[in-house]
Parts: C-alpha cells; sequence; structure tokens
C-alpha cells in the first residue's frame, strides 16, 4: 500500500471513529451525570456500545494501512480477531484494547455501570486507540 493510500485510510477511518465518538458524547449527556454516577443506564450503555464500535471502525482502518486483510461487508469479526493481530503488530495497543473492550462493551454496553469513572476510563483509551490512526500533518 502506498503511503498516499495509507493517508487516504487513515483520514476515512479517522474520521469515522471520531463521528461515533462525537454520537457517544451526546448519549452521555442524555444519561445525565448526577456526582459519580449517571443517572439512566440506557443512555450509557447507549454510549459505550457506540465509542466501543468506533474503536472497532479505527482498529480496522490501522489494520488496514498494515496490510491485514479486515474482513468486508457484513460479516462480523471477534474480539479474538484483533487481539491475534495486534499481538503481533503492537502490544500496548492491545493491552489498551483488551482495557476498552472491558470497560465499553462489557461494563459499559453489556452491564451498563452507571460509574462517570469507569465510563470516562473506557472513552480515554477509545481516543487513545483512535489517536494511533490520525492523519499526520504534512509540512511543506
Amino acid at each position: 500500500m502506498s503511503i498516499q493510500e495509507q493517508k487516504e485510510v487513515r483520514e476515512r477511518y479517522y474520521n469515522e471513529a471520531v463521528r461515533y465518538m462525537d454520537n457517544a458524547k451526546e448519549c452521555l449527556v442524555k444519561a445525565k451525570k448526577e456526582g459519580k454516577f449517571y443517572a439512566d443506564r440506557k443512555y450509557v450503555k447507549m454510549a459505550c456500545g457506540t465509542a466501543y464500535s468506533g474503536v472497532l471502525v479505527a482498529l480496522d482502518g490501522y489494520l488496514i494501512t498494515k496490510d491485514v486483510e479486515v474482513p468486508k461487508g457484513k460479516k462480523r469479526k471477534s474480539i479474538e480477531f484483533y487481539h491475534n493481530h495486534l499481538a503481533q503488530i503492537d502490544k500496548k495497543m492491545l493491552k489498551t484494547l483488551n482495557g476498552v473492550y472491558e470497560v465499553l462493551h462489557l461494563w459499559g454496553y453489556y452491564d451498563g455501570t452507571n460509574m462517570v469513572a469507569v465510563v470516562k476510563a473506557g472513552f480515554d483509551g477509545a481516543y487513545t486507540l483512535i489517536e494511533k490512526i490520525k492523519p499526520r500533518m504534512e509540512i511543506s
């Protein structure tokens, strides 16, 4: 893959992942923070699920730039797909993904945790992963 193609992939997937995160933040506003907790678990679950989906979009873009064949279409990829490939490419990203998976997908989306600090930690991890595909500014 040429450098120009990598740049285009990064830009497309980064923008889409950021769009997911913006939508997730809107859901958290609807969850109404009350001190250290959110009042409405439904919106927390929606926010965490949306943020986790944004992470997967970013990871797809990252793996594509590393010449990994990412299944296309509506084929569902398992967490093991990401684990296996990140384990070979970037172990630090893998550790971050493991945390994001637990916090956003399991605790946030499935369990509906309403603890602000837990959700914030998941979002911070999500942004860390998304930043890995952020297109770099070219200096001329």
